[in-house]
């Protein structure tokens, strides 16, 4: 499966180690991705700091949802399985909408989103796929949609960083949790 062995959980640094189980305690597995990672923990600690930064923050306009969104869109463009499976499955539980994740990862512009976020997408993709060619002009229809020049640079800097995690994942061979497809595709049986 991964070209490089995961450690073992129990051999990993004591930080790391603790996040790794808090997130196991949350979704009931731990996501590949913090094990196979775990193999450098400057690496780890680095990477899931500007993560965090990224996917976590209160500020801004976006939504979590619309950052998963950037996630799964740009992750498709770059083919990497792994992201667009993981997020997939956050933005369907974040956006409550099952469908959504299938679309944006194959045609975004023909998913089930408002211009808005069709607006957000459009600037993505450019910085995933041209980000030489962004330019002044493209400024003013983010704006027109609400979107903050800070707003912006989340959008480019979550679209460039899991540019970086994309090809980490698919060099490495890092393959989706099993978990991961099933979730937010039907809702959870109520506890009665």
């Amino acid at each position: 499966m991964n070209r490089y062995p995961a450690p073992d959980i129990n051999d990993l640094p004591d930080d790391i180690k603790a996040k790794v189980l808090e997130v196991q305690e949350k979704a009931g597995f731990v996501p590949n991705v913090f094990l196979a990672l775990a193999r450098r923990p400057a690496e780890w600690r680095a990477f899931f700091a500007y993560h965090d930064a990224l996917m976590l923050k209160e500020d801004g306009s976006l939504t979590k949802g619309e950052r998963e969104m950037i996630v799964t869109t740009t992750s498709a463009a770059n083919q990497c399985l792994y992201c667009v499976v993981a997020h997939g499955a956050i933005l369907r539980i974040y956006e409550k909408k099952p469908l959504v994740a299938d679309q944006v990862a194959v045609n975004y512009r023909k998913a089930d989103i408002t211009p808005r976020q069709k607006a957000m997408l459009d600037f993505a993709m450019k910085v995933c796929e041209r980000s030489h060619e962004v330019n002044d002009d493209d400024f003013p229809p983010l704006h027109a949609h609400g979107f903050s020049d800070e707003d912006i640079w989340d959008i480019a800097a979550i679209t460039a960083f899991f540019g970086l995690s994309n090809r980490i994942a698919s060099f490495s061979n890092m393959m989706p949790n099993p978990e991961f497809y099933l979730m937010g595709r039907v809702p959870k049986a109520k506890a009665k």
